[in-house]
């Protein structure tokens, strides 16, 4: 009897074993971003219908340093977690920003760019990014993001109407047709897809930087579940070896005339 428990025993040993070398040999040949196509320049379609910008080109790289092969996976920015979280996808490469909130969900690679949130409206307008100067009006936000977090947390409960969007260029319509007195949003992301447009010639930036740490975070980051460690350690291994080999630097350099790290 003691043999036959024995026996039992060491068998049950092995197959936990066997089981735990393969749960952490996880095959990551193929690695699946997910990202939203409306952020210019850091992800966005060019007249072709390819998938382009800042965050691409960086995921591309990241991928050739381990060897691994890039797909990219678009998906509404507002449903990234979920999504993640359904393995619809690995990783989230779409300008996420780090936050004490996202942080309870999953985990987050090391950072790969810091840019400031900045509120727009119509060029000369006297609008400050304030409760005091909002007071009454409406501001527009993307449905997701650490903006909209600031603007709820703050400014929707003391009179300000704060509206979400599902995307951009849904916000940027209402912008322009005057539905919206101002809109909130990452900084250098609306002045590349819409101040330097046609569309956004009226508009301009309306005050200073808004910082909060706790609501806009401190970067952005690759987003990951919490149980892929080997992923983030392989994927945190993959930047800062194209940072250290100037890959990092030729693909910034492609897309801002300034340091964004």
């Amino acid at each position: 009897m003691k043999n036959w428990k024995k026996k039992v025993l060491v068998s049950t040993t092995l197959m936990l074993a066997t089981f735990a070398t393969h749960v952490q040999a996880k095959d990551w040949s193929v690695i699946r971003f997910g990202t939203e196509s409306s952020y210019q320049p850091f992800e966005y379609k060019t007249p072709d219908n390819k998938l382009t910008g800042f965050d691409v080109d960086l995921g591309n790289a990241i991928c050739a340093h381990l060897k691994a092969k890039c797909v990219w996976v678009e998906n509404s920015f507002d449903g990234m977690i979920p999504a993640l979280k359904a393995k619809k996808f690995d990783g989230i490469l779409s300008s996420m920003t780090v936050t004490d909130e996202r942080s309870k969900q999953i985990a987050f690679s090391n950072k790969i760019y810091n840019t400031p949130t900045r509120m727009i409206a119509k060029k000369g307008s006297p609008l400050l990014p304030t409760v005091a100067s909002l007071k009454g009006k409406r501001v527009g936000v993307q449905q997701g993001t650490m903006q909209e977090s600031y603007a709820k947390a703050y400014w929707a409960t003391k009179g300000v109407t704060v509206v979400p969007y599902p995307n951009q260029d849904v916000l940027y319509q209402d912008l322009v047709s005057g539905r919206l007195d101002a809109s909130l949003q990452d900084a250098i992301m609306v002045d590349a897809g819409f101040l330097k447009s046609p569309k956004g010639k009226v508009f301009g930036f309306a005050g200073p930087n808004v910082v909060d740490a706790k609501t806009l975070g401190v970067g952005a980051a690759i987003g990951l579940r919490k149980e892929d460690a080997d992923l983030r350690a392989a994927i945190n291994k993959g930047l800062a070896a194209v940072i250290a080999d100037g890959t990092y630097k030729k693909i910034e350099k492609k897309y801002f005339p300034f340091s964004i790290y």
